[in-house]
């Protein structure tokens, strides 16, 4: 056992009885002579073992007289332990001791697998359970380095100082030393080493002797020689008496657990890496100048628990619970818990300091690594230190198989990173689904040229996450046919910080472009997506102005692929009405109008009704009305409507991009114009076929309509076409309706623009919105 191997300098060179830790030295006549048999002169640690073996030897009667009961050695040692912590109460007086006694001498000692190893004691002597279930992964570690060759030396080189002052312990809380006193002899002896090893190496004397005591308790009544000791340590005796000794267990258990928590907090401040943090930053600062203070009350608490129990196995169960002694337990435990409140709260500040520190320089990596003159073989670094760096797990799930997949499968291959949060708009993803499902299905070769890898972006606040996060999370991952990252919290926040800076993401979906080697095409090609589909790949900035070059202000760029029926009606060359508003009364005349006037001249009319930008619930009513009334074509399904504006949003966007929103562009002042009316009011584009012949607002397009009469006599002269056009703009120069436009904070809008009925730059102003369909928006906000 620990407590009889040679304790060396600590303790004094006079001989004391086994039983008897407060008595005065024996008579020399009741002393039997023993010979020192070796060569070396005698020293303290010669003079204790001696007196230790005479001990052994002297005879009952020699003893006897010396030895006093139970309760006068228990009155004993409760005085002088009371007297320590009345006498040395001055925390400053005693922290001044102790940090005379720190002498590192720069080793440097590993004590994590010491820790773990005496965590493991301790846990499972205090029956700690959940340290059994979560610790695991802790006793693994401890287990596979308790194999290596380094772990073993340390483990030799450290044995007696463990050994020493887990016989010091023993032995002054057999003595009923000053636990002052005690404490600073064990500093004393570990001058040169750091706090925390310190710490871990009185710990684990402790956890030797607690250890010990309780592996004779568990075994005694299955193992002869356990038994055959634990009777001598009088254990059975202190087991029949559970009950009464059951406050003061849970009392050491609280307290050395708390020790265990002190240390834990202690050594985690020594594995701060310093690359990270300097000893100046302000968490790390107060924490140094508080760990010497938590040291001492730790290993001051060590002293007290020893005592504690020696008491029980030198006096048995007859050894009481006094209210000093509780006291004394509580208090340590409540000053003790105090102190690893504060530690922790100043480590999880180092942390957080950390965190931020890795962040910048992550994001500074993700900066270079992005940078466009910098050249790559492939895109596997880009990936992994956008998505997961690791070879741990498979970090992609494929929507096609619904199987985990590593980065690998995008290696050298044209990557396209479907950027968004998890408010996903059921529209967006449905149109995207198709776009991409007609990719692969119409276009054999493409497939080979791209891949699609959504990444969700979730925030990473104080405030815990919702119940429906990963519940939203699943149902959009379930419903995309491409990769999506397996989970979204392999996205770091640097990345999140890159995508945000660098390629301006707000809320609104983004679609990244990376090509082979991983060089960025475009920070955004989701406008190039809408408006063309896989056409435009590989969506770099010279494919959008060669497509942009194809383009004319026509009905079919405004149509393209979303009614297949319009595009039958363009075929066919007759004329078209796309209307739109939500004020059914202005809807009921204009279609009347409109079919007043086609009959009067003639001429083949379709209609069809595509809702407004805004006011979704709104639209689906006034179109439910117009189908009932079958006054005219209608789109039904809400994600055609959010479509058509969606890519009339994505032309502005592109042409803004690109630096071509002039005012010269016939398709930039289109769609200026009908994005400006698709807010407020009514609106109609009146086409012949592709060709575009009125693109107006309410207020002068049904006025046109009325009055036909006034300008019919000009269409045998000028034609029909001609006709409409001119009235139209008459009464468009005299209305001069209101144009606004609204970039919501989630897109970076142009530093100016001007208006397309006006020509004057417009004025900037700042609104508040309600989300709300049914919530109007005053006109005085955005007037021109």
């Amino acid at each position: 056992m620990a407590h009889l191997t040679n304790p060396g300098p600590f303790h004094p060179s006079i001989p004391r009885p086994l039983h008897n830790p407060a008595s005065a030295p024996a008579p020399a006549a009741a002393q039997p002579q023993v010979h020192d048999h070796g060569a070396a002169p005698a020293n303290h640690n010669h003079d204790h073992l001696t007196s230790t073996t005479q001990l052994r030897t002297a005879t009952p009667g020699a003893s006897q007289p010396l030895m006093k009961s139970p309760s006068a050695t228990h009155a004993l040692i409760r005085g002088d332990r009371t007297a320590g912590m009345l006498t040395m109460s001055d925390d400053h007086v005693m922290m001044n001791q102790i940090l005379a006694t720190h002498a590192p001498d720069g080793r440097d000692v590993d004590v994590r697998p010491l820790l773990y190893l005496v965590e493991d004691i301790l846990n499972r002597a205090t029956e700690h359970v959940d340290f059994i279930i979560k610790g695991t992964q802790a006793q693994i570690e401890m287990e596979e380095k308790a194999q290596q060759a380094n772990y073993i030396a340390m483990l030799e080189a450290l044995t007696f100082t463990i050994d020493r002052i887990a016989c010091e312990l023993s032995y002054k809380a057999l003595r009923g030393s000053d636990p002052h006193a005690t404490t600073t002899a064990i500093f004393s002896f570990l001058s040169s080493y750091a706090w925390d090893a310190k710490l871990v190496l009185s710990l684990s004397a402790f956890a030797l002797n607690y250890g010990e005591f309780w592996l004779l308790a568990q075994i005694y009544s299955t193992n002869q020689l356990a038994k055959s000791m634990a009777i001598l340590k009088q254990l059975p005796s202190l087991l029949e008496h559970t009950a009464p000794l059951k406050p003061r267990f849970n009392a050491l258990n609280t307290l050395i657990r708390t020790m265990m928590d002190v240390t834990r907090c202690v050594v985690e401040f020594k594995d701060l890496p310093s690359m990270y943090i300097s000893p100046d930053a302000p968490a790390l600062a107060s924490a140094m100048t508080l760990i010497p203070t938590a040291v001492y009350w730790t290993i001051r608490s060590m002293v007290a628990c020893a005592t504690q129990i020696s008491s029980l196995t030198s006096m048995g169960h007859e050894y009481g619970v006094s209210a000093t002694e509780s006291w004394e337990l509580s208090t340590l435990a409540h000053k003790l818990q105090n102190i690893h409140e504060h530690l922790r709260k100043q480590l999880n500040l180092c942390y957080q300091h950390i965190e931020e520190k890795k962040d910048v320089d992550t994001f500074h990596m993700l900066l270079k690594l992005f940078d466009p003159n910098v050249a790559h073989i492939d895109n596997m670094k880009h990936l992994k230190a956008l998505i997961y760096a690791g070879d741990d797990k498979l970090p992609l799930l494929d929507g096609a198989t619904r199987r985990k997949a590593g980065l690998e499968v995008l290696r050298r291959r044209n990557v396209l990173l479907l950027i968004s949060s998890l408010e996903f708009s059921g529209d967006e993803l449905a149109i995207l689904d198709q776009i991409y499902s007609d990719t692969r299905m119409h276009e054999a070769g493409m497939q080979s040229h791209y891949e699609v890898v959504w990444i969700p972006v979730v925030e990473r606040s104080g405030v815990p996450l919702s119940e429906e996060t990963p519940t939203r999370f699943e149902a959009l991952r379930s419903s995309m046919p491409w990769y999506s990252v397996e989970d979204p919290f392999l996205i770091e926040k640097p990345v999140m910080r890159f995508i945000k800076e660098v390629w301006h993401f707000r809320t609104k979906p983004i679609l990244v472009v990376l090509d082979p080697r991983g060089k960025v095409l475009s920070q955004n090609a989701i406008h190039m997506m809408w408006i063309w589909g896989s056409a435009a790949f590989p969506f770099t900035s010279y494919e959008e102005e060669k497509l942009w070059s194809k383009e004319t202000w026509q009905l079919n760029l405004l149509i393209d692929g979303i009614d297949p029926l319009i595009l039958d009606w363009i075929k066919d060359g007759k004329y078209i009405f796309l209307y739109g508003g939500d004020d059914m009364e202005w809807i009921s005349k204009f279609v009347a109008s409109a079919r007043t006037v086609a009959s009067a001249f003639g001429i083949p009319l379709e209609m069809v009704y595509v809702g407004k930008s805004n006011k979704r619930e709104q639209v689906k009513k006034v179109a439910a009305i117009i189908k009932e009334r079958k006054l005219s074509h209608c789109w039904e399904d809400p994600a055609m409507v959010w479509f058509f504006w969606t890519r009339l949003e994505s032309m502005m966007f592109s042409k803004i991009q690109l630096g071509r929103a002039d005012d010269l562009d016939p398709i930039v002042q289109g769609i200026k114009k009908l994005l400006s009316y698709g807010r407020e009011g009514g609106w109609a584009v009146l086409s012949e076929g592709s060709n575009i012949l009125v693109n107006g607002h309410s207020t002068t397009v049904l006025p046109t309509l009325v009055d036909y009469v006034k300008w019919r006599g000009n269409v045998a002269e000028k034609g029909f076409n001609l006709s409409f056009i001119e009235y139209h703009d008459q009464l468009h120069n005299v209305a001069h309706p209101c144009c606004r436009f609204e970039f919501l904070a989630t897109t970076k809008a142009p530093e100016s623009i001007r208006c397309p009925e006006c020509h004057r730059v417009m004025e900037k102003h700042t609104a508040f919105v309600c989300c709300h369909d049914e919530q109007a928006i005053p006109d005085s906000l955005f007037a021109s």
